[in-house]
């Protein structure tokens, strides 16, 4: 499984991951997203996208780790930085590609964390 992360890029962007290597995606409320959080494992990939300023898939960052929090229901989940995109994908260009279609991230626009398909990675890495 494959996921699509938001981040803004002015709180903390793609670069601010690059340069500490290593971060714990954290700060996510929403049910839905906490739910795909969790069900992250070890060695996922994921794409960086800056939401609000930017509104484009800029890098890649990989799962280190996936824990709970002592409430045991929040989950702690490891990054670490993978590779800048050959070319960053705007909103415009992913909300007119064909592989998504259909996509969570375009129904539920607000959710941070979204899963993606291994079509929708491999266009948003090429």
């Amino acid at each position: 499984m494959h996921y699509l992360l938001k981040s803004e890029p002015d709180k903390y962007s793609y670069d601010d991951l690059l340069r500490d290597g290593e971060t714990v995606w954290d700060g996510i409320k929403n049910n839905q997203a906490l739910i795909t959080l969790r069900n992250m494992k070890k060695g996922e990939m994921a794409i960086i996208y800056h939401s609000n300023v930017g509104k484009a898939a800029v890098g890649t960052a990989k799962v280190v780790s996936v824990k709970l929090a002592e409430d045991g229901k929040t989950p702690i989940v490891t990054l670490k930085a993978g590779k800048r995109l050959k070319r960053e994908k705007t909103l415009a260009e992913i909300r007119e590609a064909g592989v998504f279609q259909g996509s969570i991230m375009f129904r539920q626009f607000r959710l941070s964390v979204v899963p993606l398909t291994e079509e929708q990675y491999d266009w948003l890495v090429s």
